[in-house]
């Protein structure tokens, strides 16, 4: 007998599925979806309300776990995720896991992977994670050196766009004119200065090594097919995973995965991978939608809603960056 799921599924006459109003290319359960995921972050953590890093980390090592049959170590550089998920002397994780400094993860990383090769145990993989922080800034030159070697790491950085652990201060990953402890919304240049910031899965491509993508806690099925194909091959992978943060964007707990879906349709965060250097994939935007809609409801961009020139100006160059992405990626290309 059919399930009450095969039974919403029709064929149409491009070949796609639907499922109720939905377009499915092929029925795929997500790993969070199935009944034997291995819930390698598991409750007791204290993650702030709609947390986008505990969703993001959820989803990629329970990905991860899965592609490593279980053999999976992981290293967690110093940030958000380690302080929620650790405090001492209790720990919501349920697989190997190291804590490192905040600037040494890729570091320590290469040495975990080092070790189990010595030791004949191949098989089993190693993740190194971490904030936009610990990845863009504290630990960008560990970072290098490790795709500079090509060492057998899948990193991945949860980026939340500044440094919310210790007050919401910028990072090399906050986007300009947004509002943070060390980037006020005040004077001739409100918020963070444009033209500042690195954009860290392109510098990876520029290593070349074997995988590069983005990926967005809005599009659990994208995520966990990248955490997949990466844990295929060998050598570093990077993934670069949008994360909203609530506390520190001054957005509702329940709009996160919402916001996460409008940095994504507005073009402001492409979703794309990469191998050797070279992009091989990129996903068209489904629903075209201005900055202003993803912008809104952030409280560190309200200095952008106010009834002057330079508010106007600000939101048009931040405007012309999704244009760039979305020209760059073909975001909105239809063909079949």
């Amino acid at each position: 007998m059919k399930s009450n799921l095969a039974k919403q599924i029709k064929e149409n006459p491009k070949g796609y599925r639907t499922i109720g109003n939905r377009l499915e290319m092929e029925v795929r359960p997500t790993v969070q979806s199935t009944q034997d995921r291995h819930n390698s972050i598991t409750k007791g953590h204290r993650a702030c309300q709609g947390c986008g890093e505990a969703l993001g980390a959820r989803y990629v090592v329970d990905a991860a776990m899965k592609a490593a049959n279980d053999k999976l170590m992981v290293v967690n550089a110093t940030g958000c995720l380690e302080v929620f998920s650790t405090p001492h002397p209790e720990t919501a994780w349920q697989l190997p896991w190291v804590h490192s400094l905040f600037g040494n993860a890729p570091a320590v990383a290469t040495g975990v992977a080092a070790a189990m090769k010595i030791k004949g145990q191949d098989d089993v993989r190693v993740l190194a994670q971490g904030g936009d922080g610990s990845t863009t800034d504290i630990g960008f030159g560990c970072l290098s050196g490790m795709f500079d070697r090509n060492d057998d790491v899948f990193y991945v950085c949860y980026d939340n766009q500044a440094y919310m652990n210790t007050g919401v201060q910028r990072s090399s990953a906050t986007p300009p004119a947004a509002r943070t402890a060390t980037t006020p919304s005040v004077g001739p240049e409100p918020g963070n200065v444009f033209g500042t910031g690195k954009n860290l899965p392109l510098i990876a491509m520029a290593h070349q090594i074997p995988y590069v993508a983005t990926a967005s806690i809005s599009d659990p099925r994208d995520l966990e097919a990248k955490v997949t194909k990466a844990m295929s091959m060998r050598g570093s992978r990077y993934l670069h995973v949008f994360v909203p943060c609530p506390l520190g964007w001054g957005s509702a707990p329940n709009k996160t995965v919402e916001l996460a879906r409008l940095a994504v349709n507005c073009g402001l965060y492409p979703l794309f991978e990469a191998e050797d250097g070279e992009v091989t994939n990129a996903t068209p935007i489904r629903k075209h939608i201005p900055v202003e809609d993803y912008l809104k409801p952030q409280r560190r961009f309200a200095h952008l809603f106010k009834d002057n020139d330079l508010a106007k100006e600000n939101l048009k160059r931040i405007q012309a960056t999704a244009d760039i992405n979305i020209a760059k990626f073909n975001l909105l290309d239809t063909e079949d």
